[in-house]
């Protein structure tokens, strides 16, 4: 019997052989960086943007609060201070600082130099300091957007007079408020404590803060113990049937589902024949919580998937019940992929836009929701809302709401990992 001689590669085989390998690390290692790299520029982009939005433009004045101006002057309760000319002692002010200001032009110029909201400003002032009433005293106050604007260098003085936002006659009093230290730059307390406004000055995300947390807080509470027994079931428990096979295939039809669909059938069911609250975070969470569903049993049944049968089998070997080896030994083993799949699908609801706007999310909220059936936005819905406003202060408003919610979605993907790894068995 004659044997046969194995004959290797060649060395110039074995060069292109490695030289294919190397080519593939190389468009691999490649791509990776490529792909951090635009990720890189789009975070520098919306960080630039949105840097500004936490410094905002603030003009101290000096208030004479004449007790004359209260209806029981210094024992005013609270609701009579509320009914006190709070405008009226903003433009008292600042035509004092101002006397050249005669005409009726000139005065109106110089109260658009002060935010419209500089009034509810002092009134909470003189609420918290009803003892103030009758005294002088001195406030920092919110200047306009266009003095905002302006102290930031997004609007260009040298333009022509009729170019510009703000007329000649206000550039010369606001360097007169620099030189005596009166307008300087603040850190933008309001953004994040004040709720959606139509003035870009006086407008935040706390309203939209917390109707996502709302939200999500719902939609966890409802998708999670859904998809968990679900996924549990259809791969434990569920004969191997036409009924069970159809269920599985329509579960993994809805996790390509447009979201908008969701949105739609939110807007049929809860909305319309339960009449739930419209604008709610309580409905906007259910509503999450359907399209969130189908990816947690997806992720779920691959878990348990992943859990070797001997453990099951061990179990059941030495007197367990189905039950008792499923959820004693099959589901602790599980439960670190099902709670990734979960918070990776419950990230993805974070920053969806349109089933939010389908029931009603896109409203026009001032007021910070306190329960769950408060109306209420959501941080995509108010990103989308900013972004079609025409002042030019709003855009960065806009990046400053991005970056927020990438810190939400950021925060909650390193939730999924640190779950993750503290769960995990090694078996």
């Amino acid at each position: 019997m004659t044997e046969l001689a194995f004959k290797g590669p060649s060395a110039e085989q074995l060069r292109r052989r490695h030289l294919a390998e190397k080519r593939f690390r190389l468009f691999a290692v490649s791509s990776v960086f490529l792909g951090l790299a635009f990720l890189g520029v789009l975070f520098i982009i919306v960080a630039i943007s949105g840097a500004d939005a936490v410094r905002q433009a603030k003009m101290l004045l000096t208030i004479s609060l004449d007790v004359d101006e209260f209806e029981e002057g210094k024992n005013s309760n609270s609701a009579q201070i509320s009914k006190a000319d709070f405008e009226g002692f903003i433009k008292k002010s600042m035509r004092s600082s101002f006397p050249d200001a005669k005409t009726r032009r000139m005065k109106r110029e110089l109260s658009k130099l002060v935010s419209s909201g500089a009034a509810y400003e002092l009134r909470e002032f003189i609420l918290n300091n009803p003892n103030q009433i009758g005294e002088e005293i001195t406030i920092w106050v919110t200047a306009s957007d266009d003095v905002d604007m302006l102290l930031k260098g997004k609007l260009n003085r040298d333009l022509p007079a009729d170019l510009r936002q703000l007329s000649d006659q206000q550039l010369l009093w606001l360097d007169q408020l620099m030189e005596q230290n009166k307008l300087e730059m603040q850190f933008n307390w309001t953004l994040f404590t004040k709720g959606d406004s139509r003035e870009p000055e006086q407008a935040g995300i706390a309203g939209a803060m917390i109707g996502s947390f709302y939200s999500v807080m719902v939609c966890l509470l409802i998708s999670f113990p859904l998809g968990v027994l679900a996924a549990i079931y259809l791969e434990s428990f569920a004969p191997k049937n036409a009924w069970t096979s159809f269920i599985e295939v329509n579960i993994n039809n809805l996790a390509a589902v447009p979201s908008i669909v969701f949105g739609l059938l939110g807007l049929a069911v809860f909305l319309n024949f339960f009449e739930l609250p419209r604008s709610a975070p309580l409905v906007g969470g259910m509503v999450l919580a359907l399209m969130t569903l189908p990816t947690i049993i997806i992720a779920g049944r691959a878990a348990i998937q992943s859990v070797p049968p001997s453990i099951k089998e061990a179990a059941l070997a030495v007197g367990a019940s189905p039950i008792q080896a499923v959820f004693h030994h099959v589901l602790p083993l599980a439960m670190p992929g099902m709670l990734t799949g979960t918070i990776i699908g419950t990230a993805r609801a974070l920053g969806e836009t349109a089933p939010l706007l389908m029931i009603g999310m896109v409203a026009f909220v001032v007021d910070l929701p306190t329960t769950f059936t408060d109306p209420a936005t959501a941080l995509p819905v108010q990103v989308f809302l900013w972004s079609d406003m025409p002042e030019t202060a709003f855009a960065e408003r806009t990046s400053a709401a991005i970056l927020v919610l990438l810190a939400f979605v950021c925060t909650l993907n390193l939730t999924a990992v640190i779950l993750r790894n503290k769960f995990e068995t090694r078996y």
